[in-house]
């Protein structure tokens, strides 16, 4: 080690370093997608609520409302982003194989994005 380099303090040795490159930005989509499910929660929930008790021809007829349709593409949407999200988080604290553990990630991405759209596309076919 250079004699420079020992003069430096712990904080000015790691900075810039580490995952706190990406770690800012990875906590501010979990974050912004936190604060956008609120109310697309109050949304679903108020649906879930209106939809009680109601006909098949009424539950069909209140989901495939243009607004409706879209807070639920939403929710799907900013929902399987938020869990993608939040197991990638877990999986980089509780997995230490750096192969396993990109392996899961890519897996996990990979199945939660073919269910999201799977369940865009079924939205869409009950709308239009």
């Amino acid at each position: 080690m250079n004699k420079s380099r020992s003069m430096q303090t712990p904080l000015a040795a790691v900075r810039g370093l580490g995952s706190a490159k990406s770690g800012l930005h990875h906590w501010w989509n979990q974050r912004m997608t936190a604060v956008a499910m609120v109310p697309l929660v109050i949304w679903m929930v108020s649906l879930c609520i209106l939809m009680t008790g109601a006909s098949y021809q009424d539950a069909l007829a209140i989901a495939s409302h243009p607004a409706n349709a879209t807070v639920l593409i939403l929710f799907v949407a900013v929902g399987f982003w938020h869990a993608i999200l939040g197991l990638q988080v877990i999986l980089e604290d509780y997995v230490a194989a750096e192969g396993l553990r990109l392996v899961l990630i890519v897996v996990i991405r990979m199945f939660a994005i073919a269910l999201a759209a799977l369940s865009i596309l079924s939205i869409l076919r009950v709308a239009l």
